[in-house]
């Protein structure tokens, strides 16, 4: 299958209901992706991930490239095959893993020095190496690699990154054509990633500079860095108001279930997050309700299923005592079930965002699910 994008429906907030084609399978959204860092989602089998009905999941490139590595991947057929994942998979370009390691890298123009978070050993990631990496691991989807910088930072500092960013994106471009054939995905797209800090003039900039290039698709990146979440829409937006309605729009790394629509409704496409296992794995349970802090005394004789208003598997199955026992006792048990439950509880969200976009309704439905979990009532 060819990539491809089409909106099928516009909701009034300016939200998109539409459907992603890409060489492993179709995705509806506006979608949610869980993030399988390291080729798996923590404490999740692919099959029940594939229960779920997850249709794309987000790889890593800095630790794949790190551990096991993407020539011992390419050569084992490419990152679907070696995870055994039949749907789509997107994945980042490690550009904010290795900007995250503020004591262990030097960025320049040419790319970033960085040294491995697990034995220390020097490399050097330039945007033609992340390309490398991506068409290794055979991504339906790869990223540019950007710089991602610090919340605060001032416009001059935020002007640097851009242009870094824009010149950077160029490179991975062309490199990309110019390797086409070594993906292991036919069919691989590559998307741009808008950065400008959080400054409305350079997230215009940004957006327009790479449409210049042509991409399939874009990110808006650098976002859920520290800023307040009314800071973060607005800056989602002013990204989102200069690309194509065309083409595909993805917000990296966010958010909250009570923030998912608020994205939504600035026409964004795509989102990823790392919080619902790790969230599940220190105990933080996602429901109708609001947040559920599984260690919590209280639970230990409540009978009741963790969210009345969920179907997933844990739901009708386990009480919150068992879910407070497992956890208290350590058991791996603990992490499987939190996770299961939170990954589905995100996937549910994004369904019924996807519903209420499909009849007009998604401010409705965001002031409702908003209502339940300010008062606490499922």
């Amino acid at each position: 299958m060819e990539f491809h994008f089409e909106v099928l429906k516009t909701d009034p907030s300016g939200a998109r209901l539409g459907r992603l084609t890409t060489p492993h399978g179709v995705i509806d959204t506006p979608a949610f992706m869980p993030v399988g860092t390291a080729g798996t989602v923590k404490g999740l089998t692919q099959q029940a991930l594939g229960d779920l009905g997850v249709q794309i999941l987000l790889g890593n490139t800095y630790h794949l490239y790190l551990r096991p590595g993407h020539e011992r991947i390419r050569q084992l057929g490419g990152l679907h095959r070696f995870m055994s994942w039949p749907g789509a998979i997107l994945t980042d370009s490690g550009g904010f893993q290795v900007f995250s390691l503020a004591e262990l890298r030097k960025v320049t123009d040419d790319g970033v020095v960085f040294r491995s978070h697990l034995d220390g050993s020097e490399h050097f990631l330039s945007p033609e190496k992340s390309i490398e990496i991506q068409q290794a691991l055979g991504s339906d989807i790869a990223m540019v690699l950007d710089e991602c910088i610090e919340y605060p930072a001032d416009h001059a500092r935020a002007a640097g990154a851009l242009k870094r960013t824009t010149e950077w994106a160029r490179r991975c471009r062309d490199y990309a054509r110019a390797h086409v054939e070594t993906s292991t995905t036919p069919g691989q797209s590559l998307f741009g990633i808008v950065q400008g800090g959080m400054h409305a003039d350079l997230r215009g900039a940004s957006a327009k500079q790479l449409v210049d290039l042509d991409f399939p698709g874009y990110a808006i990146g650098g976002l859920a860095v520290g800023e307040p979440h009314a800071l973060s829409i607005e800056m989602a937006a002013a990204a989102a108001e200069h690309l194509p309605k065309d083409r595909p729009r993805y917000v990296m790394g966010v958010g909250l279930p009570e923030q998912l629509a608020d994205y939504v409704g600035c026409g964004v496409d795509m989102m990823d997050c790392v919080l619902p296992t790790r969230n599940a794995r220190n105990g933080c349970l996602f429901t109708s309700a609001g947040r559920v802090n599984i260690k919590n005394a209280i639970y230990a004789d409540d009978p009741r299923p963790l969210d009345e208003r969920c179907s997933c598997m844990v739901c009708k199955t386990y009480s919150r005592a068992y879910l407070r026992h497992l956890f208290q006792a350590n058991e791996i048990l603990a992490s499987i079930l939190n996770s299961h439950h939170n990954v589905a509880f995100f996937l549910d969200i994004m369904g019924k965002i996807r519903q209420a976009i499909a009849f007009g309704e998604l401010a409705d439905f965001s002031s409702e699910f908003l209502a339940r979990i300010e008062t606490g009532e499922p």
